[in-house]
C-alpha cells in the first residue's frame, strides 16, 4: 500500500522544468532510495514531498486521499526530515532534539522520555548534556536524526545525511539508522548520490535524470535489468555493445555485434536494434583456451589492452574483436594475480547469455552522463 504518492507532479522554475513524473509511489514501511547526480531533482523532490513546494501541476496523494495545498498542519507533522547539514543551534544535545517536541506542545516527563530514548537509538545518549557546538561530524549527524526519529514520523525523509562524513563513519551511522528504521516500521525517502548507500539500505530505487524518473524497482532490477542506455551507464554496466538481434531460438537470441555474435536469453524479435549490457563483473577472464562458443555462452579469444586497478578488484580491457568496443571485466586481485594479464596477453573471456541484457534502442541517446 502506497503512504503517499505523486500524480502527474511538475515543479517549474524561472520557466524551467524542474521535476516531471507522470508517477512515483513511496510505499508503506519501505525504504526508498532517490538516485541520481547533482541536477537531477532529488532535492526538489523531496521538498515536494513535504509539501514544501508546490507543484505547478499534479497531486500528491496520501492513504488514497488527494492532499489540497497548503497541506493541513497535522498531515506535515507526520513528517521529518534531515538534511546534509545538521542545522544545530546553540544549546545542548538534549535540547536540540527536543525542540520539535515543544513546538508541538509535548513536555515534562513524556518528552524527557522520547529525548532519552532518540538519543539512546543514536547512541548519543551520553552527549545529552553537551553543547551542541562541540560535537563532531559524527556526533552531530546522530543528534540531527534523533531529532527527526523523536517525532516519531510516518516518513522520514534523509536528504544525502552523511555526505559530509568519512566513508568508515558514513558506512556505521548507515547500519544503525537501517536498524531503526526497519524495527520502528518507518517509511523513508532516501536521496542520494552512493550507489553502494542506496543498496545496502533500500528496498526500492528511483533514479532521476534531468527531472524525469528513468526506472523504479528493486536494487536488483535496476541493476541488472536497465530500461535505457542512460540508466546502464549510470549503474555502470561497463559493456554497452551496439547490435541487432539476429536471429531466435526458443529461449536464446543471437545479437550480431559487428563481426561478432553474443547470445541473450530474450524474447526480442529478430530485426530488433539492440544495446548489448554486459556489467563488468560477470565477465569471467582465464588463460586461454578453445573459445568455440556454444548455446547459453559466449567464450571469445582476445587480447588484454590495458589493466586499471581498483585495489580489492581490477578492471582488466580485452579487445575481443568488437569494433570500437572492448569488453570491460572486472576481476578480484587473486585472479588478476593467478592470471597475470599483462597488456598484449591473450585471455579468453566466458559470460552467460543470462547475463547479456538486451535493451532495445529508441532513436539515439545522448552520450552525457544521467
Amino acid at each position: 500500500m502506497s503512504l503517499l504518492s505523486l500524480e502527474g507532479v511538475e515543479v517549474v522554475r524561472d520557466g524551467k522544468p524542474i521535476l516531471s513524473l507522470p508517477r512515483l509511489d513511496v510505499r508503506e514501511k519501505e525504504v526508498l532510495a532517490v538516485l541520481g547526480p547533482t541536477g537531477a531533482g532529488k532535492s526538489t523532490l523531496l521538498r515536494v514531498l513535504h509539501f514544501l513546494e508546490k507543484p505547478v501541476s499534479g497531486s500528491l496523494v496520501w492513504r488514497g486521499e488527494r492532499v489540497g495545498w497548503p497541506a493541513p498542519l497535522a498531515l506535515r507533522r507526520r513528517i521529518a526530515m534531515a538534511f546534509q547539514d545538521p542545522l544545530l543551534f546553540s544549546g545542548t544535545t538534549a535540547d536540540n532534539v527536543a525542540y520539535g517536541l515543544e513546538v508541538r506542545g509535548v513536555d515534562g516527563t513524556a518528552a524527557r522520555e522520547r529525548v532519552d530514548e532518540a538519543l539512546r537509538l543514536l547512541h548519543v545518549g551520553h552527549l545529552a548534556g553537551r553543547q551542541a557546538r562541540t560535537l563532531s561530524g559524527g556526533e552531530a549527524q546522530r543528534t540531527a536524526l534523533a531529532r527527526a526519529l523523536v517525532l516519531s514520523p510516518e516518513l522520514l525523509l534523509l536528504d544525502e545525511p552523511f555526505a559530509a562524513l568519512d566513508a568508515p563513519i558514513r558506512k556505521h551511522l548507515l547500519e544503525e539508522l537501517k536498524q531503526v528504521v526497519r524495527a520502528r516500521g518507518i517509511t523513508c525517502v532516501y536521496v542520494t548520490h552512493e550507489q553502494a548507500e542506496a543498496f545496502s539500505f533500500a528496498d526500492r530505487l528511483a533514479v532521476l535524470r534531468r527531472g524525469k524518473l528513468l526506472q523504479s524497482g528493486t536494487p536488483g532490477e535496476v541493476l541488472l535489468r536497465p530500461q535505457s542506455r542512460a540508466l546502464a551507464r549510470f549503474m555502470q554496466t561497463g559493456n554497452i555493445l551496439p547490435g541487432v538481434v539476429a536471429r531466435r531460438q526458443e529461449a536464446i537470441c543471437e545479437v550480431a555485434v559487428g563481426p561478432r555474435t553474443l547470445f541473450s536469453r530474450s524474447d526480442l524479435p529478430e530485426g530488433t536494434p539492440v544495446d548489448a549490457c554486459v556489467r563488468r563483473e560477470e565477465i569471467l577472464v582465464e588463460a586461454p583456451g578453445e573459445a568455440s562458443p556454444a548455446p547459453g555462452l559466449n567464450r571469445f579469444r582476445g587480447t588484454v589492452d590495458s589493466v586499471l586497478d581498483h585495489g580489492s578488484t581490477m578492471q582488466v580491457r580485452i579487445d575481443a574483436g568488437f569494433p570500437g568496443f572492448p569488453l570491460q571485466a572486472l576481476v578480484t586481485r587473486r585472479v588478476a594475480h593467478d592470471l597475470s594479464p599483462k597488456p598484449g596477453a591473450e585471455v579468453l573471456a566466458t559470460f552467460s547469455a543470462a547475463s547479456v541484457h538486451l535493451i532495445p534502442r529508441e532513436g539515439d541517446e545522448p552520450d552525457d552522463d544521467v
